[in-house]
């Protein structure tokens, strides 16, 4: 598993390194075939999406800019405009509604990635934690569990669920952290 951030590993590819575009390719598979495939609803024209995706970015038709946003809001930019063009040449009408906007794309699709984009990497940091961290945190945040509840279920004093609850979410932030750098 690659900790590398997007922009590293991006710009390593540019570099030539396959290893990173493979990084890369592997991060947003799937990602990019289920988006494409909203606006296609044809596995084919949606596979021929993401291979003309990452011929543009593999080649440098397309430049990324750390200045205008996220790799991922970039990549999907990128991987609707390809969508929509592919579209055009097949003479076909996309099957979601696309909102014309400078160089975005519909809002509450990219908000959807990137929340689960987001708890992805929650969880994958999540499972950085020692155990028991990582138990307090499932059962906090991800169970819905109150403190109180956690308490009792562990038969732990409250003040101790509570502050080991602020020590995992502490580590978690480090971790979290780190891999912005």
């Amino acid at each position: 598993m690659h900790t590398q951030s997007d922009e590293s590993l991006y710009h390593e590819m540019r570099s030539g390194d396959e290893l990173a575009l493979e990084a890369l390719y592997e991060k947003y598979e799937r990602l990019l075939f289920s988006f494409a495939h909203r606006f296609t609803n044809n596995d084919r024209l949606s596979e021929e999406v993401i291979q003309e995706v990452w011929m543009k970015i593999w080649n440098g038709r397309v430049d990324f800019n750390t200045d205008k946003g996220k790799f991922s809001s970039w990549i999907l930019t990128i991987t609707r405009n390809a969508a929509l063009d592919c579209l055009r040449r097949e003479k076909r009408q996309p099957t979601i509604e696309v909102e014309e906007r400078d160089g975005g794309f519909d809002e509450p699709v990219e908000r959807t990635v990137i929340e689960r984009e987001t708890a992805s990497e929650v969880r994958n940091a999540v499972s950085e934690l020692k155990p028991d961290q990582q138990e307090l945190i499932e059962l906090v945040y991800f169970k819905g569990l109150t403190q109180q509840q956690i308490s009792d279920q562990l038969n732990l004093p409250l003040g101790t669920v509570k502050t080991r609850i602020r020590s995992a979410i502490q580590s978690l932030r480090k971790i979290i952290d780190g891999r912005e750098r």
